[in-house]
C-alpha cells in the first residue's frame, strides 16, 4: 500500500510506528548499547524506528524524505 509523506505524517504517531511495522521493508539495523536503529523503506521515502531492547519499547522515529523519488 502506497501513502505520500504527507499523508503519513498527518498519521498520529501510533499509526505511523504500525504502518511502518507491517508496511514497510527493512532496509538496514544497527545495535548501539541498548538501542536498535531499524531502517525502513516505506513507498517513497524513508523511516527510521529506534528500539529500546532492554525495555521494548519504542524510543522514538525519524522519517526521511527520498529526493529522487520525486526527480523527473
Amino acid at each position: 500500500m502506497d501513502i505520500s509523506y504527507y499523508d503519513f505524517k498527518n498519521l498520529p504517531n501510533q499509526d505511523q510506528c504500525n504502518f511502518v511495522i507491517n508496511q514497510g521493508r527493512v532496509m538496514n539495523e544497527r545495535i548501539s548499547d541498548t538501542l536498535k536503529y531499524v531502517l525502513y523503506e516505506v513507498s517513497y521515502f524513508s523511516v527510521e524506528i529506534i528500539y529500546n531492547t532492554a525495555n521494548n519499547k519504542i524510543e522514538g522515529m525519524n522519517v526521511f524524505q527520498i529526493k529522487s523519488a520525486y526527480a523527473n
